[in-house]
């Protein structure tokens, strides 16, 4: 290490025990313990702290982590014919990934099955990324804005301002709860006005909102028991398929498809990317599970199996569902029908159109589940946007009384997505605000994976040893180059120009808006750290909060004025805790809970 900036090593008491901590320049690493029997973690200072006792519980089991993935993996899309725009949103494209978006866009059955294989493929190189960051920060909720708070510790709390805008502003499910009332009313046979849909889909969203709230075990079991109802659904489109291809049901020439499957591949450029994007969103979701890292037991052990496991398990299914609707489906049909790509499979198949009252009722209930299982894992990464002291009123975002869920966040998603439902008319409006979610979600998704690198410069610096897991150098530049794709991507112009996408404006507005929110966050950032601070005479520093009857820890930035710096320094540790305040009796008993298993 000699080529390495120094290095320094000192004990400092802190919680009521001695804990290592280890200095790379001005970045201080704290060793911190959970309570979900994970191994001790070094994370920078600054971050939010590490509740050694979940606030949340420790009731997600590897089961449910399997399905809170499969859940949001899984949405309408693998039964619809409905064509969006490319520049749509990642939800939008979960929607409506399907055997038709994807023929229409490569133009041959072969391609088309080739590409939903590499679908796997970048999924699963994306999937290692997260493993080896949440290996790193195995007792930390929330993924993505613990990554990216870690990675990027200077400047302070910039990364984090800028997530924190992204993931409260732009929290919103609306879209789900629309598809989810549209299939209702369709099992009703009965066609809505706008204003009964809102409604509809408003009730939902309630109803589901309530749900969670009172009970953190009922939802992951109603999350389960509906990413099972999906999984028999495709289990039952595939085997059906499988038959139709042994020539025992009504369908005539089954294999025609299958037959020079490679002819009429496009020549576009544009058609082929643009498949690639959507079979790319196709697979959204399989990180889901490690926004609740923190309410896993032995999490990393559990997750290195259970995650690459659903991801798996939904390519599997997503493959065999689209050979059935090439087995029974004439291609023709499936590029040009505006039915349900599984409407069509099951009147080829069966002879009967009365099947899609009973197939509206199952797409209606994916999109339940879906709404429950984003929700969940969307929550957590709220409470800890929250937990950074980014933003106001941290104590807020960080209680979880009175029923042991993320009560604000949980609400904000409620409030938001009923305006999203609400208030924006049909068209241009709704479609630019749900699309503007996408673009700063591919920003920061690319340099949370290039902050892995970074994340591994830091321990190397200060002599920490690998994680659980460690992810293959090419996966990491693969991904890289797939996350430089979907940035890029969205600037091409669609087919139909310049006004070609799903709004009457210019199509990648929502890009260029996207990009302005985020450097409106640097510029905020700036005024709120360095500049104002300047001019007021103070600076800011952040306070560790124990909220007082729950295990839940914050922290709060406050003004700090000059005259009192250097008292406030000396009287407060590297995590912003007064030293000499009563520890938590509850950490010492947890951390004897991780010692006392491992020497078992």
């Amino acid at each position: 290490m000699a080529n390495l900036s120094p290095v320094k090593e000192a004990q400092v008491v802190q919680s009521g025990h001695v804990s290592d901590v280890k200095f790379d320049g001005d970045l201080e690493f704290v060793h911190e313990y959970g309570g979900n029997f994970s191994k001790p973690s070094y994370q920078e200072a600054s971050g939010a702290p590490v509740e050694s006792v979940s606030p949340l519980g420790l009731q997600v089991t590897w089961f449910t982590t399997i399905f809170l993935n499969i859940g949001q993996m899984i949405g309408t899309g693998v039964f619809s014919t409905r064509e969006f725009s490319p520049c749509s949103s990642p939800r939008t494209f979960q929607e409506v990934l399907k055997a038709a978006t994807i023929l229409k866009g490569v133009g041959s059955v072969g391609l088309s099955l080739i590409f939903w294989a590499l679908g796997l493929l970048i999924a699963g190189c994306q999937l290692a990324v997260y493993t080896e960051l949440a290996s790193y920060f195995p007792n930390r909720s929330g993924a993505e804005v613990v990554y990216l708070e870690q990675a990027y510790p200077r400047p302070k709390y910039l990364l984090p301002t800028a997530f924190a805008v992204q993931s409260v502003l732009l929290s919103f499910s609306s879209s789900n709860a629309i598809v989810m009332a549209e299939y209702l009313y369709a099992t009703g046979g009965y066609t809505p006005s706008a204003w009964q849909l809102k409604g509809l889909a408003s009730a939902c969203m309630t109803f589901i909102i309530l749900l969670v709230i009172f009970s953190t075990k009922w939802s992951l079991r109603l999350s389960n028991a509906v990413g099972v109802i999906k999984i028999i659904t495709l289990l039952f489109i595939s085997v059906t398929g499988l038959v139709v291809l042994g020539g025992h049901t009504r369908v005539k020439n089954p294999r025609a498809n299958f037959q020079n499957s490679f002819e009429g591949t496009t020549g576009s450029g544009y058609g082929l990317a643009n498949a690639l994007v959507k079979i790319n969103f196709a697979y959204a979701g399989y990180t889901n599970a490690f926004n609740v890292v923190n309410e896993v037991k032995h999490p990393i052990k559990t997750l290195k199996r259970t995650a690459p496991g659903s991801l798996l398990i939904v390519a599997i299914l997503y493959i065999l569902c689209n050979v059935a609707y090439f087995a029974a489906v004439p291609k023709a049909s499936l590029k040009t029908s505006n039915q349900l790509a599984a409407s069509l499979f099951f009147t080829a198949v069966f002879g009967s159109r009365n099947s899609s009252r009973a197939l509206n009722f199952l797409i209606a209930l994916s999109a339940f589940g879906n709404i429950v299982s984003v929700i969940i894992g969307s929550s957590r990464i709220i409470r800890e946007c929250g937990r950074q002291g980014v933003l106001p009123f941290p104590h807020v975002w960080a209680s979880t009384k009175p029923f042991g869920t993320p009560l604000a966040a949980y609400g904000l998603k409620w409030g938001l997505t009923l305006l999203m439902i609400l208030a924006p008319p049909a068209g241009d409006a709704f479609n630019f605000i749900v699309d503007l979610q996408s673009y700063p979600s591919n920003v920061f998704l690319f340099i949370t994976t290039f902050g892995l690198f970074l994340i591994r410069r830091h321990r190397s610096r200060i002599g920490i040893e690998r994680g659980e897991f460690r992810t293959w150098y090419a996966a990491i530049i693969f991904s890289l180059a797939v996350n430089v794709f979907l940035l890029v991507m969205p600037w091409y112009p669609p087919a139909g120009g310049r006004y070609g996408g799903d709004v009457t404006f210019w199509y990648a507005t929502y890009c260029a808006v996207g990009l302005g929110i985020l450097g409106l966050c640097g510029v905020y950032h700036a005024f709120w750290i360095y500049i104002l601070p300047h001019f007021g005479k103070y600076r800011i520093r952040q306070e560790l909060l124990a909220l007082e009857g729950e295990t839940a820890k914050t922290h709060r930035l406050v003004k700090v004025p000059l005259a009192e710096l250097g008292t406030w320094d000396a009287e407060h540790d590297v995590l912003g805790q007064k030293l000499g305040s009563v520890p938590d009796s509850r950490n010492g008993s947890q951390m004897g809970e991780y010692f006392g298993e491992k020497n078992e």
